[in-house]
């Protein structure tokens, strides 16, 4: 198993996308950290003993550090942190509150900072290297209307992932960013009549004229495509690849 002995935390752990990856890692012999503002319980018991279960808001300075110090005293340390905690607001630049631009940011990028400072603390101490891993998107590379505080947020997890790779590089801590296309999960589930409202067409125009445009075959990233590929990064031997992004998306960007 690619994982067996290795420790890590998930945010954003309880469903979707962090859930796909937890239970990725918990098969490849991980102990992994399931980490959520709410539902952390239900998901680590459906995953196992493997799984431990840790109520965290990403955006409390108090509940990030005791979190991660909670999972690394029950687990045995930390080894692989995933940041994919997020979540999405549809709006246009003009109509949007400045408090929900707060909240995106705080969410995604805040949170990202906060769990990124004390895992790595952690993975300096214990001296046996880590990978840190951001869950972008293909916004991270593009914007789409609607999603000025979203694209801004996914943008900046590139910078942090390659400011990271190169301050972890001593300790051997590697960071990277995945950048999935659209998948169907709760959170894109509910930009569907959002979107489908705020252009004016209906919803099975949204997923295929506005989602699902730009790839090469009309279907949407599974959450298996992501969860492999965090195991990727996450399983990789050596140095040689951090600071990078790749994108999962079925061709709706490419570089």
């Amino acid at each position: 198993m690619k994982l067996q002995g290795k420790v890590a935390i998930v945010t954003g752990a309880a469903s979707g996308i962090g859930r796909a990856i937890a239970g990725k890692f918990v098969a490849e012999g991980a102990r992994v950290a399931i980490a959520d503002i709410k539902g952390a319980a239900e998901a680590a018991k459906a995953l196992g003993p493997s799984a431990l279960a840790v109520n965290m808001d990403v955006t409390d300075e108090r509940q990030v550090d005791d979190g991660v110090a909670l999972a690394s005293e029950k687990l045995g340390g930390v080894d692989i942190l995933v940041s994919n905690a997020g979540v999405q607001i549809i709006s246009s630049i003009v109509d949007l509150q400045y408090s929900d631009w707060r909240r995106m940011l705080a969410i995604h990028l805040d949170g990202a900072f906060l769990t990124t400072r004390a895992c790595m603390r952690r993975m300096v101490a214990q001296g046996r290297g880590g990978s840190i891993l951001y869950m972008g998107s293909v916004h991270s590379k593009e914007a789409s209307p609607l999603k000025a505080p979203y694209v801004t947020a996914k943008h900046g997890l590139i910078g942090l992932a390659q400011l990271v790779a190169k301050e972890g590089a001593a300790h051997r801590i590697r960071a990277n960013v995945i950048c999935p296309g659209f998948v169907r999960t709760p959170l894109v589930e509910k930009q569907i009549p959002e979107q489908a409202r705020d252009l004016g067409i209906t919803e099975q125009e949204v997923i295929k004229n506005v989602m699902l445009k730009n790839t090469v075959d009309g279907e949407f990233t599974t959450l298996d495509d992501v969860a492999e590929l965090a195991l990727f990064f996450a399983a990789f031997p050596s140095n040689a690849l951090t600071g990078q992004s790749l994108i999962v998306s079925h061709g709706w960007h490419m570089q």
